[in-house]
């Protein structure tokens, strides 16, 4: 990939052809999509806290990024269990009232013209034992707390309870079932968020596990807690709708990085074709970042995987339609921007300038 233009640079100007790229459409897996900008999963927590169920407004919400034409909306980290909260106010999609709640979500981004997908979410160790029913400590691959405060909570994270067998086993089906839930709910699949540090991501790091077991080991090894939730969502719902998201970005360990990014790229992308996974979606906080010989996340990613590629890290129009016309990526997702501009696309195309997220604004209003 040549030079990349920063983000600073290029927000208002999409002409020149850009429009021929990222305004298209294409068709992902199952999906025939208006265009190749995907809206990034957004943690926004204006579930009610209880009961885990969204309303009225996150209705709205949704709708509008329909309106405007996005091509793929993931939508924000959605829980499996009770026991997968971290955050309150959280949606869950492990109820019946949650699914018909989503349900109102799905018909008005459907009425609208527009494909979403939930992201199915276990926050593993990252939470407290007040978030929890039954007040029941987090689950993880080994007994290690996090450092720090669960965010939006400002206590300390707990000492989380290593996972049995028969834990794993659960945890396993409950992801399954909230991709079954998750088609029930009208969504057009899943993304599995295997990213950021939260469960499965424990499994994947020696930081977090330390098991002696199957589900232990060197990274291949560690990998197959993640493989095993890949194979029985696919089982359960299809390849064609499941997507994976990956990082080595952790919300915890925020400057993590692999000692070795490329050898663990390809760990990884042998892990996804093992599990018939065929569609990924990899996070960077910057998308320009070199990791290794040369190489950004998505470019190393590319070296060894043909299947569909979601990019995403602080992108801005021509860096993603660059990555796009050089076959690093099929799509590009957009997040904090897509927060505080719910006309993003048609800003865009019109060289509108765009209202800048601000977290004192955005972070506790749903525009």
């Amino acid at each position: 990939m040549g030079q990349i233009s920063k983000e600073t640079n290029s927000w208002g100007n999409l002409k020149n052809g850009l429009e021929s790229k990222l305004f298209e459409p294409i068709k992902i897996g199952a999906w025939n999509l208006r265009s190749r900008i995907a809206m990034a999963p957004l943690t926004r927590t204006f579930a009610d806290d209880q009961t885990g169920v969204v309303g009225e407004d996150i209705v709205e919400y949704y709708r509008k990024r329909a309106a405007d034409g996005v091509g793929l909306i993931i939508s924000e980290g959605t829980i499996i269990s009770p026991r997968g909260k971290g955050y309150p106010g959280t949606p869950g999609i492990y109820s019946d009232e949650q699914i018909k709640g989503w349900k109102k979500v799905t018909d008005a981004v459907h009425k609208e013209g527009g494909t979403m997908i939930a992201q199915i979410w276990h926050v593993g160790r990252l939470s407290h034992h007040e978030l929890v029913a039954g007040n029941l400590p987090p689950q993880a691959p080994s007994a290690i707390p996090a450092e720090g405060l669960v965010p939006r909570f400002r206590k300390p994270y707990d000492v989380p309870e290593e996972m049995t067998i028969e834990d794993i086993n659960e945890v396993i089906n409950q992801f399954a079932q909230a991709a079954k839930n998750a088609i029930a709910a009208g969504f057009d699949g899943v993304e599995i968020n295997s990213a950021h540090g939260y469960l499965i991501d424990q499994f994947n790091s020696d930081i977090t596990n330390h098991r002696t077991d199957e589900y232990g080991g060197d990274l291949a090894q560690r990998l197959t807690f993640m493989k095993e939730v890949i194979k029985a969502v696919i089982d359960a719902i299809g390849t064609e709708r499941t997507m994976i998201r990956f990082s080595a970005h952790k919300v915890d360990i925020p400057n993590y990085m692999w000692e070795d990014p490329e050898m663990a790229i390809r760990t990884f992308v042998e892990a996804f074709k093992e599990a018939g996974a065929t569609m990924i979606h990899p996070s960077i906080m910057q998308f320009d970042r070199v990791l290794a010989d040369g190489k950004t996340m998505h470019q190393l990613v590319r070296k060894y995987w043909d299947g569909v590629i979601i990019g995403v890290g602080t992108l801005n129009p021509e860096m993603a339609n660059q990555a796009i016309e050089e076959g690093i990526i099929d799509v590009a997702a957009f997040g904090r921007p897509l927060i505080s501009n719910p006309d993003f696309i048609h800003r865009l195309k019109n060289g509108k300038e765009l209202e800048e997220y601000d977290s004192n604004k955005h972070l506790n209003t749903l525009i």
